[in-house]
């Protein structure tokens, strides 16, 4: 089997794979047909980048976002990896080092949008370039259905046939009909080796809470997150840019990003977002998948997301490094009657509406949970967990009633002014309210009129907000959203099922403690000085600063405090050619002083080789002058040292080829006496 750890410890600075990823990549350099279906943050671009170094020719990547592809390129450039991307963001001049390294055979990785696939040259210039592969990122693209359709995504089966070469398709979300459209489409329907490597995010809390003073319940949430970046995703444009404007005046770096602002003003968002620490960006869904900003500390959601899928892929954003982060998702009834409404007024034939509606009712199943959140989630795509300790539910189990008898009142209510009516006026029927509308309807004349004074009008909110979580109403959109009863809520009225619902949802805190510090109070000025480090030198490069490195990567470095480059060089996400660029300079910041060391000996730092170098440069200061002190100074060059300890020859004549006659004959047993004891 191949050895991939040489390559994943020089080049992207890892010391061992994260679970899941070694079989993912051992089949992908393989040359299998590969779908791997693994969680955000999970480590999906490590699984056909690391394969495309240890394949003959070019891996070409089919990527949605040209943030995304932008940013990876960096990534591999800045470990070293010769990578490109052609995209319409291009500057003429890096579209002619992408050419110019295609045409040297250099390039490794070719990173390209869909939309790419639909010229005539394109198929052209991959059949020169010598492809040996194609991975696909965000393949649950290719879904029809699916919340993030691409149509160019239907090419690329085409392409694989075209090139007959290896596919690898990568996804974060993609339930088992998606699964089954990504093999259709891009693998003709011959299954491909599959991985599901799970979809827990165990480092990310979720919270829900119902609306309830929804700009408060955001503010609040941010102001207990100061400082941290965070995303907050709104349903309109317009609430955008209210809310960002509320946290600016609440003392936070906030900004706000939407598909109507013109190209210029969201790419600005966009480098902001990438290089400033603490920003907020208050955005629609049109803020999704291009963003690979790995230390991203809470994602908010102001209104109900579309479906599990997009909540999935939109939480996804936080925590990629690995790191505490949280989620709030607020949500009520408005937003529960916009959705139904959306998906009911769609174009999709009836089947998929059903399907629609299924998949809504899974959200809204999430949202009105009575148990662990995790395991809602991830039972909806197919795993089995334990309470997880890490959501709002196992925080704080909910207080729960037995609310089969104002159910049972709300449907008789629905049933006897024959569906036409809204929960505002069936809540006035209940209380026995008399508005004018109630007379103008006699419905003061109902048996259903003032029997639920046991409750209040907030409290008859949160039960038919509730009712519309288990789909036992739903808004119908032909009499302008008045509640009609599902199949579900028949034997509820009948008397032949009970329902248990939440009672403390009507005033629910969403504040919570901060996360934990990510380093104690010791470490932390060290890691702001780190972090200032970074700002500098990614500004001075115009890259975002996770670039240079990840937070992870500096919090180790705040906690471990390495002296010397081989310290650094044993720090998770450091790789050789980054030791080789940052190492010194953050050394300086870690120690006060620059380690002066041979850029020949750099280049071991972190090994065993550098050791054993260390102990030759010790061997030979003792014998500069021979075994007696009295002959005449000789000494080896840096790289001859750096040679024996790569090399390690283990006779006499393989030495004194490295080393030379005179050399060898100073130094050559004690070397070899070296290489010896380091085995």
């Amino acid at each position: 089997m191949f050895d991939a750890a040489p390559m994943l410890r020089d080049v992207f600075g890892f010391d061992a794979f994260r679970p899941g990823q070694e079989e993912i990549v051992d089949a992908v350099t393989a040359g299998e047909n590969v779908l791997a279906i693994m969680p955000t943050g999970g480590g999906k671009s490590l699984c056909f980048q690391l394969p495309a170094l240890m394949r003959e020719g070019v891996t070409v990547v089919i990527s949605p976002l040209i943030a995304l592809m932008r940013d990876q390129v960096r990534g591999l450039q800045e470990a070293g990896v010769a990578a490109g991307a052609l995209t319409s963001g291009n500057t003429p001049e890096e579209t002619d080092a992408v050419w110019e390294a295609l045409e040297a055979g250099r390039l490794k990785l070719l990173y390209m949008a869909p939309e790419r696939l639909a010229a005539g040259s394109a198929l052209g210039m991959l059949r020169r370039i010598n492809v040996s592969l194609i991975a696909v990122d965000e393949a649950h693209c290719v879904s029809q259905w699916g919340h993030d359709f691409r149509p160019d995504y239907l090419r690329i089966g085409e392409l694989r046939r075209a090139l007959n070469v290896p596919l690898a398709a990568f996804t974060a979300t993609a339930d088992a009909e998606t699964q089954d459209e990504i093999v259709e489409k891009l693998f003709d329907g011959t299954p491909p080796q599959k991985f599901l490597r799970g979809f827990d995010r165990p480092n990310i809390h979720l919270a829900f809470a119902a609306k309830d003073g929804p700009r408060k319940q955001i503010l609040d949430f941010a102001a207990a997150r100061k400082t941290q970046s965070g995303i907050v995703y709104c349903g309109t444009r317009n609430k955008t840019e209210v809310l960002a404007k509320a946290l600016r005046d609440e003392g936070h770096s906030a900004c706000h990003y939407h598909g109507g602002m013109d190209p210029e003003d969201r790419r600005i968002v966009e480098t902001r977002f990438a290089r400033e620490d603490g920003l907020i960006v208050v955005a629609t869904v049109a803020f999704g998948m291009g963003i690979d900003k790995p230390d991203i500390r809470w994602v908010a959601h102001a209104d109900l997301p579309k479906s599990i899928e997009a909540y999935y892929q939109e939480i996804g954003r936080a925590g990629r490094d690995g790191a505490p982060a949280e989620t709030l998702t607020l949500f009520g009834p408005d937003d529960i009657r916009l959705r139904r409404s959306q998906i009911d007024e769609g174009l999709a034939p009836p089947e998929r509406r059903m399907a629609d509606h299924a998949r809504l009712n899974a959200l809204l199943g999430l949202a009105e949970a009575l148990v662990c959140r995790r395991q809602t989630l991830l039972g909806y795509f197919g795993e089995r967990a334990e309470p997880c300790g890490k959501c709002d539910l196992c925080d704080s189990p909910p207080q729960v009633f037995d609310g089969t008898t104002p159910v049972r009142m709300a449907l008789s209510a629905i049933l006897r002014t024959e569906e036409w009516f809204g929960a505002g006026h069936l809540i006035d029927i209940l209380l026995g309210n008399e508005t004018d509308k109630i007379r103008a309807r006699r419905h003061d004349a109902l048996s259903t009129y003032g029997i639920g004074k046991e409750w209040s009008r907030p409290q008859w909110q949160a039960i038919f907000r509730q009712m519309m979580g288990h789909d036992l109403v739903r808004p119908d959109p032909e009499r302008h959203g008045a509640l009609r009863m599902t199949e579900a809520a028949k034997p509820i009225l009948k008397g032949e099922a009970q329902i248990n619902l939440r009672k403390d949802t009507i005033r629910k805190a969403t504040r919570r403690p901060a996360v934990k510090a990510m380093v104690s109070d010791e470490d932390a000025p060290l890691l702001s000085a780190l972090k200032a480090k970074r700002r500098a030198l990614a500004e001075a490069a115009r890259v975002p600063a996770y670039v240079i490195f990840p937070d992870r990567t500096l919090i180790e470095m705040a906690e471990t405090r390495p002296a010397t480059l081989d310290d650094m060089a044993r720090i998770s996400g450091i790789g050789a050619k980054k030791l080789e660029r940052y190492g010194s300079t953050f050394l300086e910041v870690l120690t006060g002083a620059v380690e002066e060391v041979h850029p020949a000996r750099r280049k071991l730092a972190g090994r065993d080789q550098g050791g054993i170098y260390d102990r030759l440069l010790e061997v030979q200061s003792q014998l500069s002058r021979g075994p007696d002190g009295i002959d005449k100074p000789l000494t080896c060059s840096a790289s001859q040292l750096a040679k024996v300890a790569q090399l390690r020859p283990d006779d006499p004549r393989g030495l004194e080829q490295v080393l030379g006659d005179r050399r060898h004959e100073r130094f050559g047993a004690a070397f070899l006496d070296v290489l010896q004891q380091a085995g």
